[in-house]
């Protein structure tokens, strides 16, 4: 039997990895993944799409992490099964591994809406190195893209594609793009960037039907959208978001609700079985309740107090939020929290210059920091975040937030020495669990 048995090979696996190996240098430990490859930064794969980045530096561990760390590993392994009377995970075939210590770190697959033609040559989704393998493959046929989904995982797939030459169209149901992030007024910015870009935006429309060509039917040729309108094209990319993977809870007493419900240790509701990442439903700081938020920060962080728990130490999972770092077509991007507030409740606080590209708001609920928006100079964004995070008081000097040259200076001495000393930063109960994390990326729609 296996003490610890993880199931994904991600940011989350990493995690708890490395807090488990801090606890346990022994116990044996075995990762699971139907992906061959070595740890790598999802992230990054856009970088890899343009030919920005290399397979060297898409690696998240150096290459003999495994071995440093004691791991077996099964890559290139699905998991189809969990017999939690036998303690076992089933592979494909016959083979089944048994655990002590169970971490899901399954992450999330791909929303792709029912239409007609989607068993046409040349469509792809965009969430795993394979994906990105596969549309730069066919690249040399590829003149002009259809992206269906306007989000983060449509934005980085788009600005990778336009990097390679190719003449994109992206398709929102929504009214503007990147709309689970920014406000209207932040998108009308976003947007400018895009039409400089080159970059075709159509809101306020869905594909109904994927054509093929005059001369193959089996291959993509162009789209119908519900209007009728035809837009001949050579590649989709349905990147409209992910859901959490969660099939291996399926016919066992793990709770599933949108996500697979953990509680602050991670814990699901099966005693030794733990969940992390964008399988996963966490708790979230800002609403004070579970949520799923499928972001690459968050997933370290969350496997990291799995293992610790996992390995016999006592750790609290502080919260997360849905926070995204990002930098689409020269333009810079931060958001976080509840960056729409719900009512007249909350207190917002914006400046806006479309022409040099620069956005800053702010919300506010009974004098605390509960989400932003920052475009253009984000420089200053992580102290904001970090007042968020530890829910300070901000109104004696609320009015410098949005400073040109906001700063440490403009904190009260007293909050000042505390944030420097470092004794502001919200944690768990334990060990630091945000230590160690990754290097500062991004998750664009979760791929955690």
């Amino acid at each position: 039997m296996a003490r610890y048995v993880i199931i994904g090979n991600s940011v989350g696996a990493v995690g708890a990895v490395e807090a488990i190996r801090e606890v346990d240098r022994q116990g044996s430990l075995v990762i699971i993944s139907d992906e061959p490859h070595h740890v790598y930064s999802r992230p990054r794969i856009s970088e890899y799409l343009a030919g920005k980045s290399s397979m060297v530096d898409m690696l998240y561990r150096p290459q003999d992490f495994y071995q440093a760390h004691s791991i077996q590993t099964y890559l290139g392994r699905k998991a189809v099964g969990i017999d939690m009377d036998r303690r076992e995970v089933k592979l494909e075939g016959e083979e089944a591994l048994p655990w002590e210590y169970l971490l899901l770190a399954t992450g999330g697959v791909p929303f792709v809406p029912k239409m007609e033609g989607l068993d046409k040559t040349g469509i792809f989704t965009f969430t795993t190195l394979g994906d990105a393998q596969g549309i730069g493959s066919a690249l040399a046929q590829t003149g002009k893209a259809v992206v269906i989904g306007g989000g983060l995982i449509g934005m980085s797939v788009t600005e990778a594609l336009v990097k390679k030459g190719v003449e994109v169209t992206v398709i929102e149901l929504k009214d503007w793009v990147l709309n689970t992030i920014l406000d209207q007024e932040a998108a009308l910015v976003t947007r400018d960037a895009l039409a400089e870009a080159g970059v075709r935006v159509l809101t306020g429309h869905t594909v109904q039907r994927i054509q093929g060509r005059p001369d193959d039917e089996s291959r993509v040729g162009g789209v119908v959208l519900a209007s009728g309108d035809e837009l001949p094209c050579d590649m989709v990319v349905v990147a409209i978001g992910v859901v959490p993977r969660t099939e291996l809870a399926s016919g066992t007493p793990i709770k599933v609700n949108r996500g697979i419900v953990v509680d602050r240790r991670m814990t699901t509701s099966v005693p030794d079985v733990y969940a992390c990442g964008d399988v996963a439903e966490a708790f979230d700081f800002i609403y004070g309740t579970n949520r799923v938020i499928p972001i690459w920060p968050n997933a370290y962080l969350g496997g990291r107090v799995a293992g610790y728990n996992m390995a016999g130490m006592e750790t609290e999972y502080p919260g997360g939020v849905a926070m995204n770092s990002l930098k689409y077509f020269g333009l810079p991007i931060v958001s976080a929290g509840l960056y729409d507030p719900p009512d007249s409740s909350y207190q917002v606080m914006k400046v806006l210059d479309r022409q040099e590209r620069l956005y800053k708001k702010l919300v506010l609920k009974d004098g605390i920091v509960v989400g932003m928006v920052f475009l253009g100079a984000i420089d200053k964004a992580g102290i904001v975040l970090g007042l968020m995070r530890d829910k300070t008081d901000v109104r004696s000097f609320q009015a410098a937030l949005l400073a040109p040259d906001f700063g440490w200076a403009y904190l009260p001495a007293a909050l000042r020495q505390e944030k420097l000393s470092g004794n502001g930063q919200s944690g768990g109960r334990g060990p630091s669990v945000l230590s160690g994390g990754p290097r500062g990326e991004a998750s664009p729609g979760g791929q955690s």
